[in-house]
């Protein structure tokens, strides 16, 4: 395993991390509405959960799934569902004012964004794909523990930087302004990607 490989991989976490999605919407708002601390404390649940996505592929999981497709339906559902709570919770709270000094119960966010992620099931398919495309077969232990430990570090890196980019007061105070449109909005994303997973074979 060559550096380049290690920089071929973080370059696919980057395009992954920066894609529009649940975790990213999650990210964002928690941000913007609670603060910088909650924002990191949510990214650190994000990431946490991705990095071990990544370390379910690389020990197959992916494998279980194919070999067991109820699995990965089951897990796919109860997914969907959670995504379309969280759009059902964003809608019923987008008519309440919300003081930018008010923060959210800090305990569960890392919890939270733990389960916004698992509620992806794909993301360890993914996982499985971009590593076996990047990565040589008959990988050791040392070589896996080092790839999950890099994903990590990117995740927290990156989702620790967007939590402090966007918890600045300009930015928080922008939404706070539009707070009943933008979360109308993320809540009709949250519903439309919660529908795509259930739908999407």
């Amino acid at each position: 395993m060559t550096w380049e490989l290690v920089l071929a991989f973080n370059i696919a976490l980057l395009v992954a991390i920066a894609s529009p999605g649940p975790s990213m919407l999650m990210l964002i708002r928690t941000s913007l509405v609670h603060g910088r601390t909650a924002g990191i404390r949510v990214g650190l649940g994000l990431g946490t959960m991705a990095a071990v996505w990544t370390a379910m592929a690389l020990f197959g999981l992916d494998g279980v799934f194919k070999l067991f497709p109820w699995v990965y339906t089951t897990a796919k559902a109860a997914g969907a569902a959670y995504l379309l709570y969280l759009a059902w919770k964003t809608w019923r709270s987008a008519d309440h004012r919300l003081e930018r000094a008010q923060s959210a119960q800090t305990g569960r966010l890392f919890l939270e964004g733990m389960l916004v992620n698992l509620a992806n099931p794909k993301s360890v398919l993914f996982a499985a794909a971009v590593l076996v495309v990047i990565f040589p077969p008959n990988l050791n232990l040392a070589e896996k523990a080092f790839i999950i430990g890099n994903h990590l570090m990117v995740e927290m890196l990156c989702q620790t930087a967007i939590a402090l980019v966007m918890s600045t007061p300009a930015i928080s105070r922008q939404y706070l302004a539009a707070k009943r449109y933008l979360d109308r909005t993320a809540a009709i994303v949250l519903g439309a990607l919660g529908l795509r997973l259930l739908l999407q074979k």
